[in-house]
């Protein structure tokens, strides 16, 4: 508990055997309720790994997608009851300690979002973030900024805060089952009015980091791009979108 709220970490894993334990000890126990990992088909040791740990697992029997694996996380921790929902990936990329920050930020009230940024501080290339990655988040950061009128350091960070409300009230299950999902829940978030904010968070790149592969990535950063415009229309109601509206698929808490 923090502040009398849930606190809820949830991890969407694939292949991270490597690194999943070392990433559930830094995470902080005093204030974290229940941790929840979703297995995507991995083909290591994820699971044998997560079950000699204090999470609740679930597994996919197939591979659905970084997306798909989010939307079971999402569902599960809105299950348990949870005020606020912090998404941390298990390839310690980003500090865990880090999570008593964000979840604060949320439980106050200030914000119903908040994303580790790895712009904010300098931090991305001295973790080692590799130079086409950096020159591509800045460009796109830049390009979204200007379509959709934010000032966001960076959309692409995989650590973010969200409030139950945020949760229960976008249209998630619109989104896609791939890695633009984070990307959509985020536009869905200032497309609907929720308060954003940003910490500066260090990272960690590393053979053990999870990545995309460049032409995945050409794919990722067009349909970024569609994504914004899609945004910027339908704030003008020159079309609509299932992403974008009211009445679009949402998930649901306990009944």
């Amino acid at each position: 508990m923090l502040n009398g709220k849930k606190v809820v970490v949830v991890m969407p894993a694939y292949n991270a055997a490597r690194t999943l334990r070392m990433t559930y000890d830094e995470i902080p126990k005093d204030i974290v309720d229940e941790i929840i990992l979703t297995d995507d088909n991995s083909s290591d040791d994820t699971v044998r790994i997560a079950k000699s740990l204090n999470v609740r697992l679930f597994i996919h029997p197939d591979n659905k997608g970084y997306g798909a694996n989010q939307k079971t996380c999402y569902a599960e921790a809105l299950r348990l009851g949870a005020d606020v929902v912090v998404m941390l990936h298990p390839d310690y990329q980003y500090p865990p300690k880090l999570i008593t920050p964000m979840a604060a930020l949320i439980t106050s009230g200030i914000f119903d979002v908040v994303l580790g940024s790895r712009i904010l501080g300098n931090k991305a290339l001295k973790g080692g973030m590799p130079l086409y990655k950096y020159i591509a988040n800045r460009i796109l950061t830049l390009l979204e900024n200007m379509i959709i009128g934010e000032k966001l350091s960076e959309y692409h960070t995989g650590y973010r805060a969200f409030s139950r409300e945020l949760l229960l009230k976008i249209p998630i299950l619109e989104d896609s089952d791939d890695f633009l999902f984070d990307n959509q829940m985020l536009l869905q978030a200032f497309y609907f009015g929720y308060k954003v904010g940003e910490i500066t968070s260090p990272s960690a790149y590393t053979s053990d980091s999870s990545s995309i592969s460049f032409s995945r990535s050409i794919v990722y950063g067009l349909g970024v791009l569609k994504t914004a415009m899609t945004y910027l229309f339908s704030k003008r109601s020159i079309f609509g979108s299932a992403i974008f509206d009211k009445n679009g698929r949402a998930l649901t808490g306990p009944t």
